[in-house]
């Protein structure tokens, strides 16, 4: 596939409660610096009664779509990425198109990838795009984790926040940088049960065997990309890795003789917010002004499946 894609609008949403670690040290028995030192984390965000990954999903996409300056008619696919939505169906996709009122040709549905998922849905709507038409594709990361974790499980409690992010991308010609690998190996070291397995609902997690994954899968996604595109580190503006844990990226910029400062980092705010964690940083980064027009970034995802995958996109907003 010849084409590529252009990242030209984000959007965001959190929810309205924020649990710090001083909160989860009242609630089980750990502390701020025992959460800090092994994670980064500081704070995160969690559900309340009237919001869901779906309520959260439809406010990043609604933001992302008008920064982009599009109408709903010129979105050609909405994909979201999503293991905790609140209903089989309709699906968080689906909810976002008719909230947003996209046209009823535009295919919309969601993927399961944990957190890679925001990642596969940007290949599967440039799938979705080269293949049955269309220019923009709606792409949304969300996730309410609060609401599959063990309260009492302090190893796993601590990590996970709640959050939605969007994007809207352009096809466009394939001499704009762009690539994206993608890989899955069946594990359940991560592993969050379903409607259908009783009493195993809780996330559950083997964190050094999740450990020694990331910091291997991390630097060769990025090195894939980066060979796709002729690109070195050096080019790129801004690396956005899933931000799972500060641990796994510190190691990594240390391993691939990096400059940290490209790497950006927002866990000790929101957490590990799976699939809606890229997405939430890309949209932090254009907000802040960090990300400008032109900047050159690689997207690199790895959790639950295990999955991982990884991407170089340039950041251009439409002119209008």
């Amino acid at each position: 596939m010849n084409a590529a894609l252009r990242l030209i609008a984000t959007g965001g949403a959190l929810p309205g409660r924020t649990v710090t670690n001083e909160d989860l040290s009242r609630m089980v028995d750990t502390s701020d610096e025992w959460i800090t030192t092994r994670t980064g984390i500081r704070a995160r965000h969690w559900c309340g009664e009237n919001e869901s990954a779906a309520t959260l999903a439809i406010a990043a996409a609604k933001q992302a779509l008008s920064r982009s300056g599009l109408a709903p008619a010129d979105i050609g696919c909405c994909i979201c990425a999503t293991l905790s939505a609140p209903d089989a169906t309709p699906s968080v996709a689906c909810q976002i198109q008719a909230a947003l009122s996209l046209p009823e040709n535009c295919p919309a549905l969601d993927v399961n990838a944990a957190c890679s998922g925001f990642l596969y849905g940007t290949a599967v709507a440039r799938g979705l795009l080269a293949t049955m038409g269309g220019r923009y594709a709606l792409v949304v990361g969300c996730e309410a984790l609060s609401r599959l974790i063990d309260p009492t499980d302090r190893s796993t409690c601590v990590l996970f926040g709640d959050g939605a992010g969007a994007a809207v991308f352009e096809l466009t010609a394939a001499s704009v940088p762009f690539a994206v690998t993608l890989g899955a190996r069946g594990d359940a070291a991560i592993h969050a049960g379903g409607p259908s397995r009783e009493g195993s609902a809780p996330i559950t997690m083997d964190g050094k065997a999740v450990f020694r994954f990331a910091v291997d899968a991390l630097p060769r996604c990025l090195h894939a990309v980066l060979e796709e595109t002729g690109k070195t580190l050096d080019e790129l503006d801004w690396v956005v890795c899933h931000q799972a844990n500060s641990r796994i990226i510190d190691h990594c910029v240390r391993a691939l003789k990096a400059d940290p400062a490209k790497f950006y980092k927002n866990m000790d705010r929101h957490g590990n917010t799976s699939a809606a964690s890229i997405p939430v940083a890309l949209n932090e980064l254009a907000e802040n002004g960090q990300l400008q027009p032109g900047q050159l970034l690689a997207c690199i995802g790895f959790g639950g499946g295990l999955t991982w995958g990884g991407m170089i996109v340039e950041y251009d907003p439409l002119r209008r």
